[in-house]
């Protein structure tokens, strides 16, 4: 029996508590890829950030100066497992490896360019020089390819800041050249978070069967990533019981995106204008991140496995279809086949949903084009999960040790704290309605009837079809 119907199967006679520890031993293993992070204070007394999927830049001290190495090069990157593409980035990877330095620090970043063309580095946010501030063209000249230039300066604010190029930018940001810059207070904080992470928001345009995101896309977007991986492929955030956690999230798509935490009142802590006072946090469970803007979260977490992602109902999938016509509703028995000796990777999908469309994926019936992510493909302890994209999940324990950021496993729910299935009867009950059900018909296109004044018929009244 395949998994998924063991499930199912399982489902249909197990009582809720015995069937979360069943699914918790048989769900999914996730593994996540970003590089461990010490857990404790440095030297200089902050907790260092972890960047899901991603990683922070070493430096070297010299001369009392924090020196860092920036490449700009192509890359080959992984958005999740069954879609890769040619991508720019820095180090070799996209985003770029976060920048982590104190208020005070002087800091001097060599930037080589190992691209096809020009390019230079904007550092987004931060107070600096004029001559430092990367645009090319205003502020300097272009860093050619094969040249290094080096950008130096002190830092004299905190917060969340970013880092791009100014210098064909919609071509390089679309290819993914991007990256966090975390500047620690030199003076502590007055809530010392035990969990730090940033996250970068983008989009991307890779069309189906592709390889190489298109940068002429202005609003349909395939792939909506956090640190450019699309969940499943994204890190969980992880942490124990009752710490503090911090989410840094700067936003360097094409999109707002309302980033929407299940299971907490966050606080609104922060942007890129540094922490702020404590009398200007604000409880929200959904906060919008603008285009070039940083927002900073925290709160203290609460056990369980809880949902973090875009609310932006598109944001939630992968790749899908844009421009065509609206399936749903509509009978497409017996034309698949007829359409797909024309198009062979056709797929009749939508008549009662986008569900249709991962049943046959993950059924195997129907396999879409190459290097093509499914519109929706995690899997739960519960079944299919159904978000993908830019979503993922905070996973909150017990028993985590400190710099412990591996991913735990499915939640084990206390017994009598999972919904549970009390009838199979669509008409169950008595509920409250108000309106009209829609019934056979029901998809008629009404036809409105208007005399000589321009009124509706029927003396006045609305005469439509009755449906």
């Amino acid at each position: 029996m395949k998994r998924r119907n063991f499930l199912l199967a399982a489902s249909a006679v197990l009582p809720a508590a015995t069937l979360t520890r069943v699914m918790a031993e048989s769900g999914h293993v996730h593994h996540n890829e970003g590089d461990r992070t010490p857990g404790q204070r440095t030297d200089q007394g902050y907790m260092p950030v972890h960047t899901p999927n991603g990683w922070t830049l070493p430096y070297e001290i010299k001369d009392g100066v924090k020196e860092f190495h920036l490449v700009a090069e192509e890359i080959e990157h992984e958005f999740a497992p069954g879609s890769v593409a040619k991508c720019w980035g820095y180090n070799g990877t996209t985003p770029g490896p976060t920048i982590e330095a104190v208020e005070g620090d002087r800091v001097r970043i060599y930037v080589t360019n190992r691209l096809p063309e020009y390019t230079s580095v904007h550092w987004h946010g931060i107070h600096l020089p004029s001559g430092m501030d990367g645009v090319k063209g205003v502020t300097q000249p272009p860093i050619h390819p094969g040249e290094t230039f080096v950008y130096e300066f002190e830092l004299n604010q905190h917060g969340t800041h970013m880092y791009h190029p100014h210098a064909d930018e919609m071509v390089q940001m679309a290819m993914g050249m991007m990256g966090m810059f975390i500047i620690h207070p030199k003076d502590g904080e007055i809530e010392p978070v035990d969990r730090d992470y940033a996250i970068l928001l983008h989009n991307w345009a890779l069309h189906p069967g592709t390889r190489r995101p298109d940068p002429s896309i202005m609003v349909d977007f395939d792939l909506w990533s956090m640190n450019s991986k699309v969940f499943p492929a994204i890190d969980s955030l992880v942490a124990k019981t009752g710490e503090r956690v911090r989410i840094r999230m700067g936003n360097l798509s094409m999109w707002n995106h309302p980033m929407h935490v299940h299971g907490v009142s966050f606080e609104v802590t922060g942007s890129d204008g540094g922490r702020w006072p404590r009398s200007q946090w604000r409880k929200e469970t959904t906060e919008i991140v603008g285009v070039g803007q940083v927002r900073d979260i925290e709160f203290i977490a609460p056990p369980g496995d809880w949902a973090f992602h875009c609310h932006m109902t598109h944001h939630t999938m992968n790749p899908m279809g844009h421009g065509i016509a609206n399936p749903l509703g509509v009978d497409q028995s017996g034309i698949e086949e007829e359409i797909r000796t024309l198009l062979p990777e056709y797929m009749a999908m939508g008549q009662h949903g986008m569900a249709d469309h991962q049943a046959h994926t993950d059924g195997g019936h129907m396999r879409g084009p190459d290097n093509t992510l499914a519109m929706a493909m995690g899997e739960g302890p519960f079944g299919t999960i159904g978000m993908g994209g830019m979503f993922t999940l905070v996973k909150v324990r017990d028993d985590l040790a400190p710099g412990d950021f591996s991913d735990p496993g499915w939640y084990w729910h206390p017994d009598g704290e999972v919904a549970w299935r009390v009838s199979d009867d669509p008409d169950f009950g008595n509920p409250v309605r108000r309106g009209k059900l829609a019934g056979a018909g029901a998809e008629d296109l009404p036809t409105p009837r208007r005399d000589g004044h321009g009124h509706h018929g029927n003396h006045g009244h609305g005469d439509h079809h009755d449906h």
